[in-house]
């Protein structure tokens, strides 16, 4: 929920109030029910509202605790506030409203930043000491909610979307070829800190960062799991682990119930959010709202699993809402959905999220997804190829098992301005995958997918559609207890039964078993996927415009190349080659980076 901005400075000068109230109103769709800014000494904060825990002006931000002298802004929910609330009054803390806002305050107040320690929940904030001029930012475990920074001598910018920076002014737009490199090797996938702009970064997940009053600062990473076996396991047998695993989720969607205002679930007919949906209802949920979406089929490609999600719906009695949407509203689609994106996104499903928010949006606030649940529990095809790799081979295995084109064919794509020397997405991953813990290669992929790409690639896709709209994603699959057994399930459980195994048997406890057992599904965008003709009379003005021949990105021979056959270019992954490039050049150009 909500969306944050301000600006620190470290050179004695005064915030520019101006700057922050613009990023402050760029980030009205994350935020319609109030805006609210802040200003004293170095540092301003701007915040948008959304509404859900706390309806009274109570709960407005920023958020002042004048004894303690601290201000912040805030965004997520700590689902556990009730229980901190209750520890912290018994502790002496007075409070003045029922927000979990208030309750970040005074954690604060009494842990200092290992605060962060004691919130369940998704989260991003930030706190300023008003006495000595620290000021604190922090992000949750799995990055579900984003914080983006532009540093710049004295002074420091922060928001809840990279667009709202840009509005504030005096960004360094040049690209990032490091960036550039992640993006079209990893699928679009831009790990922390990094974004494809050289003056924009974002705070990684699970780190809080402590800045001091001449702007020195330090980061802490507070949490990773080590996706080893743990003693405490030892014995149990897959019976036992399927019951862990039930009722550790069972808890992570009780968890993500707490609100003020009703919770719908975005139910896809898959095991993920039918799982969400089954368990609601043991705890007793009726008229649960449920929403899905589909598209018109295109080159022969379904585009819809409204079989599943209606046999659900009809199963668990739900009041669904169903949403088909046709393929000329793909393109005209397409622009809302890059004027949300924080960053580029290729998937897909980018534009069915940020339609289906709009209409979820209509209905409800808050929504649980069962996003996260293949990358946790092992679901994609490509994870058995991990099973019999040797750990040492990890990092390379996982390169040609789940990059979209080696290092040396960017070189056909890029203009040698942009391509860096190294293979620096390689060498990300052979780092990551060189730090203690992770006893197979298979836990070592897992590892990066649910801490690096799922954070910069699925978890932003769905943050950035559904508070376009105002709409407040949970994700149950990514409660951090439910992650941290996941990672010392053995993965042969998880990769038991086509992937998902020990997932699929939990769901045979509460769900049809025609749920359970049907393919894996997908969400295509046939439209998209296959370059249907208003989405490709897009593509050709993006890459034609005056402002793409004067970027130089690309090679020209290759971009015609791939223009004259759109559907049959794939990458290794078999993405869209020329959907990729299309892309981002349609982002620098709806946010007018030139």
């Amino acid at each position: 929920m909500c969306g944050l901005s301000g600006e620190v400075r470290f050179d004695g000068r005064q915030p520019d109030l101006a700057a922050v109230e613009r990023m402050t109103d760029r980030l009205a769709p994350r935020g319609p029910d109030g805006r609210g800014l802040w200003s004293q000494g170095p540092a301003a904060l701007g915040h948008r509202r959304l509404k859900i825990i706390d309806l009274t002006d109570s709960g407005a931000q920023p958020m002042a605790d004048p004894r303690a002298r601290l201000v912040g802004v805030f965004n997520g929910c700590v689902y556990n506030y009730r229980e901190l609330r209750s520890e912290l009054a018994d502790r002496g803390h007075q409070f003045f409203s029922e927000s979990d806002t208030e309750v970040v305050l005074k954690a604060y107040l009494e842990w200092g930043a290992s605060c962060v320690e004691h919130f369940v929940g998704m989260f991003a904030f930030v706190i300023v000491e008003q006495a000595g001029g620290r000021v604190v930012l922090a992000r949750d475990r799995l990055g579900i909610k984003p914080l983006y920074l532009a540093e710049s001598p004295g002074r420091l910018r922060f928001a809840s979307s990279l667009p709202a920076l840009l509005t504030a002014g005096g960004v360094d737009t040049s690209l990032d070829p490091a960036a550039l490199h992640h993006y079209f090797s990893w699928h679009a996938t831009v790990p922390a800190p990094r974004t494809v702009l050289n003056g924009v970064r974002k705070l990684p997940p699970a780190t809080v960062r402590v800045v001091e009053a001449d702007g020195t600062y330090r980061d802490h990473c507070y949490w990773q799991p080590l996706y080893t076996r743990r003693p405490e396991h030892a014995g149990l047998t897959a019976q036992d682990w399927t019951d862990a695993v039930l009722e550790a989720l069972r808890t992570a969607v009780r968890r993500r119930m707490v609100a003020d205002v009703p919770v719908g679930v975005l139910l896809s007919g898959g095991l993920d959010s039918s799982l969400i949906v089954a368990l609601l209802a043991d705890e007793g949920q009726r008229d649960l709202a449920t929403f899905s979406v589909g598209f018109e089929a295109e080159g022969g490609e379904e585009g819809d699993e409204f079989h599943y999600s209606d046999l659900v719906a009809r199963h668990f009695a739900t009041d669904h809402h169903q949403l088909m949407v046709p393929s000329d509203r793909v393109s005209q689609a397409l622009e809302g959905a890059v004027q949300a994106m924080s960053e580029p996104m290729t998937s897909h499903d980018v534009v069915a999220f940020h339609l289906l928010s709009e209409q979820v949006a209509k209905e409800v606030k808050v929504v649980q997804s069962g996003q996260g649940a293949d990358e946790v529990f092992a679901g994609y095809h490509w994870y058995p190829q991990m099973a019999h790799v040797p750990r040492h081979r990890a990092p390379d295995a996982y390169a040609e098992t789940y990059f979209d084109r080696p290092h040396a064919d960017l070189a056909r794509l890029l203009d040698p301005s942009v391509l860096p020397a190294d293979d620096v997405s390689g060498d990300f991953v052979r780092a990551h995958m060189a730090v203690p813990g992770a006893e197979t290669a298979l836990d070592a992929e897992l590892r990066l997918d649910t801490h690096v790409m799922m954070v910069d690639d699925p978890v932003k896709r769905v943050d950035n559609m559904t508070m376009d709209w105002g709409l407040e994603a949970r994700v149950p699959f990514l409660d951090h207890e439910l992650v941290e057994l996941a990672a010392a399930c053995p993965p042969e459980l998880k990769l038991a039964d086509g992937g998902k195994g020990v997932l699929k048997a939990a769901g045979r406890k509460v769900l049809p078993r025609e749920v359970v057992d049907r393919p894996k599904g997908y969400f295509p965008v046939p439209a998209i996927k296959h370059m249907a003709g208003p989405v490709l009379q897009r593509v050709r003005e993006a890459l034609s415009a005056p402002e793409a021949r004067a970027r130089g990105l690309y090679r020209r021979s290759h971009v015609d190349e791939l223009l004259a056959a759109p559907d049959e270019h794939r990458t290794k992954r078999g993405a869209n080659a020329l959907w990729q490039a299309a892309l981002l050049e349609i982002w620098l150009q709806t946010h007018g980076i030139r």
